[in-house]
């Protein structure tokens, strides 16, 4: 997926036999989705949205075709839909787009290496960081100011305090790109 593109919302399961879908909305806002326009798939597939419930959306396609039942509407479950990030506002302080996180190297408080960010989590209840060492192993960080207190996005790397639960070896800085 290009870097110029934002996930924004996830079709989910069919809502009865018309063709409605449930849909999960990354936005503040969760009704804002149905003004961001084109919403794209990974194929490049143009979408629009029309709330007919809360969390239950008409979806048509770049014709403006319905989806004609629930067979049709079950074919798109799990289809992501994202928006140009062109369309998007820039973020205020102290907030990111978590696809920004994706590839900024981690640093514990003292420096030293731990790795890089290669997946950001949300399952509603809070962001958490997947970090990736050189060995291929991974560490999940909840994205908390306590855990993440300085982000440093022109500077592309984050300060990571690891909650004591979690034990964490340093990584030697010349093998962090072999896992890259």
């Amino acid at each position: 997926m290009s870097d110029s593109r934002i996930l924004m919302g996830v079709v989910g399961r069919p809502h009865g036999v018309r063709g409605l879908v449930h849909v999960t909305s990354y936005t503040d806002d969760p009704s804002a989705l149905a003004r961001y326009s084109p919403l794209v798939d990974d194929q490049g597939r143009v979408w629009r949205l029309v709330w007919r419930a809360e969390g239950v959306a008409e979806i048509l396609d770049a014709a403006g075709t319905k989806l004609a039942d629930r067979d049709a509407a079950a074919k798109l479950t799990n289809l992501r839909l994202y928006v140009s990030r062109a369309q998007l506002p820039q973020p205020g302080e102290e907030e990111y787009y978590l696809a920004d996180l994706v590839g900024l190297t981690a640093r514990g408080a003292d420096g030293a290496l731990i790795g890089t960010v290669r997946q950001v989590h949300d399952y509603g209840a809070g962001a958490s960081l997947e970090i990736f060492d050189a060995e291929g192993g991974s560490i999940l960080i909840p994205f908390t100011k306590a855990a993440v207190p300085v982000v440093n996005l022109a500077g592309k790397e984050i300060q990571v305090v690891v909650p004591d639960e979690i034990i964490v070896e340093p990584v030697a800085e010349s093998r962090i790109g072999a896992a890259s």
